[in-house]
């Protein structure tokens, strides 16, 4: 078996990337998902609702995967401001807990200089297993 490309129904087409990749023993590697919708449209307001909108779209590439948030292992996050995320830890567990209710997943956490797309000040890869 080869590996199989997940795309969510009804997502702009990926350009030189997969948003997910299913392995032939159930592992799932999802690509950075960034702030911007199914249209690649980013989500006003900053860094609270592009993280959102991150953690949505990793949702939603798991979930079309046949999979569930709990089958989520590891998540890397990659932000442009720390004092921002430092400073709004309070909201950022409010937007975590609704999306990803009680899962806590291993996590990592870079501080970076730039994200490819300008508009971008988040971006959130993850690894999960889905049984099949």
């Amino acid at each position: 078996m080869k590996p199989e490309v997940i795309h969510p129904e009804g997502w702009a087409k990926a350009l030189g990337y997969a948003n997910g990749m299913l392995m032939p023993d159930g592992t799932l590697h999802i690509g950075g998902q960034i702030g911007w919708d199914k249209d690649k449209r980013f989500a006003p307001g900053g860094f609270l609702p592009q993280m959102e909108q991150a953690l949505t779209n990793i949702a939603d590439i798991v979930k079309a995967a046949g999979g569930e948030i709990s089958d989520i292992g590891r998540l890397t996050w990659f932000i442009k401001d720390k004092t921002e995320y430092l400073a709004k830890q309070r909201e950022v567990g409010e937007v975590y807990r609704r999306v990803f209710g009680k899962h806590f997943p291993a996590m990592s956490m870079l501080v970076v200089k730039d994200l490819i797309e300008d508009e971008a000040v988040i971006e959130i890869e993850a690894t999960a297993f889905v049984r099949r």
